[in-house]
């Protein structure tokens, strides 16, 4: 075996060593359910009567106890592209876990929101905390207590996250994560990006956008772009939590099908032999390894919020620095769009995750010691899955196919994986520079302060920005709006920067994986709501964004000696006055921007302070 990298084991062991009293007292709960809590044969025959009266053609073998039941939680809708193959899903799963002597229940439903949806408009302030509410969710589906292991079908940006942290409280039984693929590629990305700035330039009408658009995001599957949702995908795979590498096979083919079916018969199996339960899987090396992952290959910043919300929810604990000292160790090796021009399916056909897992892993770079729950070592994940006639059968992958998407450790296209913690009188954030130019990782101009994204996008029309300038969007932070993607700046500050201007974006709010080329520091905590630092930043003050040398600093600005800025007031509209109590009670992005786990952990405070003698 090789040994593990020095980088990546002191940094596992801080991770675990902060970690202890918290993890201790979650796997201590997880015992207790295994022993003591709901269960089918625990169950009075009332409770257990209702939870198998509809179960067509499985009544009996329920009633009996005759093999485990696996309860399957969707988030099925047939609006989203990633989410509508999962319709015929669960009959399908119902046959497979019959094969197996097994049965399967639908125990419930999660809502699952597209950001691509509700991209710059009011409901992409509901977009973050949709994630508490499928993480809720979850726990409803599963807490009948009819089942013995779970499968989560789900893809996208918080969907993803929600699930797995609302299947945490109930990890001593084993799940995995069954993935439903993504779309065939569409118009080619270059092209993609190409009408899109045409478009903020005024070149180009919104009948020309809406076609590109069309044929970008035009079947069931997944986005092809390695925004957030390809980018939960990577990281269940290099957390073992998938059958090996079947996240990027497309829907509605046999391949696909064959995968869910393994799916099935492993949950079966583990359920049967009690066998790596949840809880155990998702431990500090997991954890470590969707952070390698994300930095390996350009992924989501998103995650900088959604890894330690998930992390937090197994009793681990991890934070920045810890996303900065890994990133400086772990080279990047992929370039996917929007950091490279081959989208989901070319890298998948190029090696994919078990290139990724291969290189890493023979590197010294991963934890392949963990206990995967997707097939019994985690050297299955450098193997790709194929259709040998009927049989599914995994290959091995010796090679990338394509060394403009994917290279080995011996030659990586940046020496890190391009996620820094900036810091300074400002706060702190994360600044992504492995989408960026090199010669912009600094940028020293005047701030532009804004409130709103269509603040700034007017501002450009007038020509107000056509300089150097670091564009301040402040308020867009949990606590002041629910923390909103920014998306609709991506090519209005493009057009800035390709005029050749030095640019660059600092908001307390959030940008993901495609955000695209313009140097940012995102997730600025403290935010701006609660006189955070940035609310008494004022226009024209010098600020320097530097991820060479970890800077976000107001030069020569004395910030305390202000008054802070007036905040907006409170959104409304679209149902976002609903989640008043979640803006309410959320903690800082740093800690996962999450109410639920914020007001969990305040409750479990407040018990321990009533027990100590």
């Amino acid at each position: 075996m090789t040994r593990l990298d020095p980088r990546i084991e002191r940094v596992t062991s801080r991770i675990i060593e902060r970690s202890r009293p918290t993890r201790r007292r979650y796997l201590d709960l997880m015992d207790a359910q295994a022993e003591k809590g709901i269960s089918r044969p625990r169950m009075s025959c009332g409770n257990f009567a209702h939870g198998f009266a509809a179960a067509e053609g499985d009544k009996d073998r329920i009633r009996t106890i005759a093999g485990p039941n696996i309860g399957i939680v969707t988030a099925y809708n047939d609006m989203l592209s990633a989410h509508q193959p999962y319709a015929r899903f669960p009959e399908q799963m119902k046959i497979f876990a019959r094969e197996v002597g097994a049965t399967a229940q639908v125990a419930g439903g999660v809502p699952a929101m597209c950001d691509g949806v509700t991209q710059g408009q009011d409901g992409m302030d509901l977009s973050l905390f949709s994630r508490d509410v499928i993480a809720m969710s979850t726990a409803v589906a599963l807490s009948h207590g009819m089942f013995e292991g779970a499968a989560l079908l789900g893809i996208c940006d918080k969907i993803v996250p929600g699930l797995l942290i609302g299947a945490l409280r109930f990890g001593h039984l084993p799940m995995l994560l069954v993935p439903g693929g993504p779309m065939p590629s569409g118009l080619p990305n270059k092209e993609k990006q190409r009408i899109r700035q045409l478009y903020a330039e005024g070149k180009v009408g919104r009948d020309e956008l809406l076609a590109s658009e069309s044929a970008s995001y035009h079947s069931p599957g997944t986005c092809t772009f390695y925004g957030t949702a390809n980018s939960n995908q990577m990281m269940m795979e290099l957390m073992g939590l998938h059958v090996p590498n079947s996240a990027f096979v497309q829907p509605g083919t046999g391949l696909r099908q064959a995968l869910t079916r393994a799916a099935v018969h492993r949950l079966a199996e583990l359920a049967t032999t009690k066998q790596r339960r949840l809880a155990d899987c998702v431990d500090e090396r997991a954890i470590v390894n969707a952070l390698i992952g994300l930095l390996a290959t350009g992924g989501s910043t998103n995650h900088a919020i959604h890894l330690p919300a998930i992390a937090r929810a197994a009793g681990i604990l991890v934070d920045w620095q810890d996303f900065d000292e890994l990133s400086a160790a772990v080279p990047l090796l992929a370039r996917v769009y929007p950091n490279g021009s081959g989208d989901v399916n070319d890298f998948h056909y190029a090696g994919g995750i078990a290139w990724i897992a291969r290189e890493l892993g023979g590197a010294g770079l991963l934890h392949t010691d963990i206990l995967s729950a997707g097939a019994d070592d985690f050297a299955a994940w450098t193997a790709h899955p194929e259709m040998d006639g009927d049989q599914l059968v995994w290959r091995e992958v010796t090679e990338s196919r394509n060394d403009t998407m994917l290279r080995p450790v011996s030659a990586p296209f940046l020496p890190d994986g391009g996620m820094r913690l900036v810091k300074g009188n400002l706060g702190r954030a994360t600044f992504k520079t492995s989408a960026v130019d090199p010669d912009r990782w600094t940028i020293e101009a005047p701030a532009r302060l804004f409130s709103d994204q269509g603040e700034v996008l007017e501002a450009f029309k007038q020509g107000e920005l056509d300089r150097d300038v670091v564009v301040v969007v402040r308020f867009q932070g949990p606590r002041a709006n629910g923390m909103p993607e920014l998306h609709k700046l991506t090519p209005a500050l493009g057009v800035l920067q390709d005029r050749g201007h030095r640019v660059a974006l600092v908001t307390d709010g959030r940008m993901s994986g495609a955000s695209g080329k313009v140097p940012a520091a995102i997730h600025v905590s403290p935010e701006a709501l609660g006189n955070g630092p940035l609310s008494r930043l004022r226009d024209g003050d010098l600020v320097r964004l530097s991820a060479e040398d970890g800077m976000l600093e107001a030069v020569g600005v004395d910030l305390d000696a202000r008054e802070p800025a007036e905040a907006p007031p409170p959104p409304v509209g679209t149902g976002r006055e609903l989640f008043a109590l979640m803006r309410g009670t959320a903690d800082d992005a740093e800690r996962g921007a999450s109410a639920m786990l914020h007001a969990m952990e305040a409750e479990q405070s407040l018990t321990d302070a009533r027990v100590e003698p």
